[in-house]
């Protein structure tokens, strides 16, 4: 895992990364058509109104503020991903709630190999979030690629057989109702279930 978060961006890097690209006509993977580039104008779009408009979770925030573990989570993801757009802004909030966790993130595409080890129902699915302890490079917990609740309806709407655009504009709908909050919730879930797991060891 050392490897991946050696060759890993800040978030900072990774938004100056998609507008380098963007300005050049182009998006992060290694799919360069026409409507890749404008999946990636319009999905750094929503990315740039979330970060400006998502509203920390209250619930969320006050069991991240209880974490007491240094953690690093490794966000798999492509600018031009409609998910990441929406969950990645939930993503940097949740962090945002604790000193002891940061975020990195790397390319699915230049990274298969560790996308394939992070599967969604067998599918590259992104963005995938890796909690690992900051010391031990544990891995904690894996989050992703959407809310249950959206991965839920995306599921139904697939076996229904639906066309896959119709899927994603639900989806987006379901994301524009959610306010991030979902995420930021499971997330936090997942960080209390780590913290208290680990207590209940040391009590042992």
């Amino acid at each position: 895992m050392r490897q991946y978060i050696d060759r890993s961006m800040s978030f900072e890097e990774y938004v100056e990364l998609i507008d380098r690209l963007l300005a050049d006509g182009k998006t992060t993977g290694n799919n360069q058509s026409d409507a890749m580039v404008g999946y990636g104008r319009l999905n750094r779009q929503r990315m740039a109104r979330l970060e400006k408009t998502i509203i920390q979770d209250e619930k969320a925030r006050e069991q991240l503020e209880a974490n007491t573990r240094r953690q690093i989570w490794l966000v798999i993801t492509e600018g031009w991903c409609g998910d990441a757009a929406q969950n990645i802004p939930a993503i940097e909030k949740a962090a945002a709630a604790s000193d002891l966790i940061e975020t990195r993130y790397v390319l699915r595409d230049e990274n298969l190999e560790l996308m394939d080890q992070y599967l969604t129902g067998g599918a590259r699915s992104i963005p995938k979030l890796i909690a690992l302890d900051a010391e031990t490079l544990e891995v904690l917990f894996t989050w992703g690629a959407r809310p249950a609740a959206a991965q839920e309806l995306f599921s139904e709407r697939k076996a229904q057989g639906i066309d896959k655009p119709l899927i994603s504009e639900e989806i987006q709908r379901w994301y524009n109702a959610d306010h991030g909050v979902s995420a930021q919730r499971e997330i936090a879930e997942l960080v209390a279930s780590v913290r208290d797991s680990t207590a209940a060891a040391a009590n042992n």
